[in-house]
Parts: structure tokens; C-alpha cells; sequence
């Protein structure tokens, strides 16, 4: 078999783990609704999706938050208590160090949105050593959308078995499945570890 060319990372619950409970408190202290009804923003209306997708501008999404909620703090504060949610999974890192030791080309493949990757770029150093990143803003789509699966092939010039892909979310390892790559659901490192060993990358 082959080794795989290159190793495609998802960013949230492989490299980094995110809770958006940190930021429900800080967005409550300056806004008219409590906590639960903003979490019931976010998650029960298109609004988070919208923007991730890239139809919502960043001042589209704070501007309609705004509105629902009663915020009445300024887009910076906003973005600030809205994007840091993040904390390393040190294990998943060092693999990621690890393959690049070994000159393996790596990849972020992610559902997120500009505040976020802001954020993460400003606070975490292990994030600048990539080869390349595909957000599903910027393509306006997100996973499991065959459209930024296509994305990720054109950045990479690499398909099907070429590439070896990690995700927490069954139906995102699907929809790289379906389009040959070696997909790896991820639940915890030491399993991910060996699977990558499996495939001679490690």
C-alpha cells in the first residue's frame, strides 16, 4: 500500500476542543437575554450556519445577533468573548509537529468562520505551520458539501487515496470517503495515532 501523500486536518474536536458555554456568560453580562436564549440563537436559528457558510459578513452577523439578543457592545468586544472558546488537545499537536518533522505536507479543512480563525491564529503558534487551509467561509460551503471537499482537492493538487483526512464528525469522514480519500473518523489521539501509523505516515 501506498503511504498517503498528504494528512488533512479538521480543526474543532481533532486539534483544538471549543465550548461555546464560555462565551454564553460574557455575551449575557452586556446583552437583555440570558445565557440559554442565546445559545438558542445560535443553535436553533440559521444564523451560526449562515455565516459559516459565508453568506453573513462578520458585521452582518454581529449586526443581526445584536438585534436578537439586546448586545450592546461594540463588534470588537463581541468578537473577543464570541471566538474564545478554544483550547489546545496537546497530543493532537504534537502529532501534527511530528509530521511535519518528517516533512509530511499538512492541512486545515474547516467549518468556521473569520472571527474564529482570527482568533486561533493570534493564540495558538502551532497553527502557522501548515501547508495550506480551506475554510468553509471563504469556499461557501461547508462540510459534509462535496462543493469544499473539491475546494481542498484543488488547493492540494491531491485526490482520492493521495490524501489521509481526520474528522470528529462521521458525516464529514463520509464525504471524504465517498471521494476515495483515506477518512479517519477521530476519537481520540492514541486511536487516530495508530491509524495514521496504519497508513505509514507516522
Amino acid at each position: 500500500m501506498t503511504p498517503p501523500k498528504i494528512v488533512v486536518f479538521d480543526l474543532g474536536k481533532v486539534l483544538l476542543d471549543f465550548d461555546y458555554s464560555l462565551a454564553l456568560p460574557r455575551l449575557a453580562a452586556r446583552s437583555t437575554q440570558p445565557a440559554a436564549a442565546i445559545h438558542d440563537y445560535f443553535f436553533q436559528s440559521p444564523v451560526l450556519i449562515d455565516y459559516e457558510s459565508g453568506r453573513l459578513t462578520r458585521r452582518e452577523f454581529y449586526k443581526l445577533t445584536s438585534q436578537a439578543i439586546g448586545y450592546r457592545g461594540t463588534l470588537e468586544e463581541f468578537g473577543g468573548f464570541f471566538a474564545d472558546i478554544f483550547t489546545e488537545i496537546p497530543p493532537m499537536i504534537e502529532l501534527h509537529a511530528e509530521l511535519r518533522r518528517r516533512g509530511v505536507p499538512t492541512y486545515i479543512f474547516s467549518n468556521t468562520n473569520d472571527l474564529a480563525i482570527e482568533h486561533v491564529r493570534r493564540s495558538f503558534p502551532f497553527f502557522a505551520n501548515f501547508d495550506g487551509y480551506i475554510y468553509s467561509y471563504k469556499v461557501g460551503a461547508m462540510k459534509p458539501d462535496p462543493a469544499i471537499y473539491e475546494a481542498l482537492e484543488k488547493l492540494t493538487g491531491r485526490r482520492g487515496a493521495d490524501l489521509v483526512y481526520l474528522d470528529d464528525r462521521p458525516e464529514n469522514v463520509a464525504g471524504g470517503a465517498v471521494r476515495g480519500w483515506r477518512a479517519i473518523l477521530h476519537k481520540t489521539p492514541e486511536k487516530t495515532r495508530m491509524a495514521l501509523k496504519n497508513y505509514r505516515v507516522l
